[in-house]
């Protein structure tokens, strides 16, 4: 699939997060990756080497034992970050299942 754009991104991200766990977990991880951002300018600045541990550690976990699915970041690392705040903002606005169902219909229950 030829991905020239985050529009043409978005799609696949949307199909690669079609299960409601894996999102949360991402969402989850996102979130405490910001959270681990405040604390390392209030505390030390060593704790920006665990953002990524963080970040990363609860969205990987989701596709390899939830999604059973390879992460996007592999292949496209910048969309994939942008991703995955665009879906964990629509998540807190309650519109992600709408994208869910715009992209993913199948993986609707």
């Amino acid at each position: 699939m030829e991905i020239a754009s985050f529009a043409d991104f978005w799609p696949y991200y949307v199909r690669a997060h079609s299960r409601g766990r894996t999102r949360v977990l991402h969402a989850v991880g996102s979130v405490l990756s910001v959270v681990m951002l405040g604390i390392s300018f209030a505390v030390s600045l060593w704790f920006l080497l665990a953002i990524p541990i963080v970040g990363y550690g609860f969205a990987w976990y989701a596709h390899f034992f939830v999604e059973h699915n390879k992460p996007a970041t592999f292949g496209h690392p910048f969309y994939s970050l942008a991703a995955d705040y665009r879906m964990t903002f629509l998540m807190m606005a309650g519109r992600m299942e709408e994208e869910v169902a715009k992209y993913a219909p199948s993986a609707q229950a």
